[in-house]
């Protein structure tokens, strides 16, 4: 594949550049977030236990619950991804205390803020990260917490609304 630039002439793809993206990372924090990461997705599955038990109604609950095995599916795929690159197993426990949802509505907007949150950082491991299944494992993670971030977005909503 080619592509014509009239002041450059013609060059194949991939072409090289200088240009490094403000969120670019180095492949050794990329790891180091990803190990940061399965605790992370595992403080955001307790956090989401308590949303549960506070939802309103099943509507919310079953929301609330696919959101929470994704994020359980997420720790799974950081800690498989983190033994294939690295050869080793993520241990220890982080000192990272999951968060208190205070109530219902200030639960979920914890929650909100939290998914964009991972947004941010998983878009920096994916910068660390070579080109293949890890990556594209890495995208539809990152899709996936903006999914749920539309969703708790939608749970405010409503929620915000019948308190009117």
């Amino acid at each position: 594949m080619y592509s014509v630039y009239p002041v450059y002439g013609v060059y194949p793809f991939p072409r090289s550049s200088t240009f490094v993206p403000v969120w670019a990372t180095s492949t050794q924090e990329a790891l180091q977030l990803m190990k940061d990461s399965v605790q992370g997705e595992r403080n955001d599955e307790l956090f989401y236990d308590q949303l549960i038990r506070l939802a309103p109604d099943q509507g919310q609950v079953d929301v609330i619950t696919s959101i929470r095995n994704d994020e359980r599916k997420h720790n799974q795929m950081f800690r498989q991804m983190y033994r294939e690159i690295t050869g080793q197993e993520v241990t220890g426990v982080s000192n990272e205390v999951p968060e208190q949802a205070d109530s219902y509505l200030s639960g979920l907007q914890k929650a909100f803020q939290g998914e964009l949150s991972a947004v941010e950082k998983y878009r920096k491991i994916w910068f660390g990260l070579p080109y293949g299944v890890y990556k594209d494992t890495l995208y539809g993670i990152i899709l996936d917490e903006q999914k749920h971030a539309a969703k708790y977005n939608n749970l405010l909503i409503r929620n915000l609304a019948a308190n009117r």
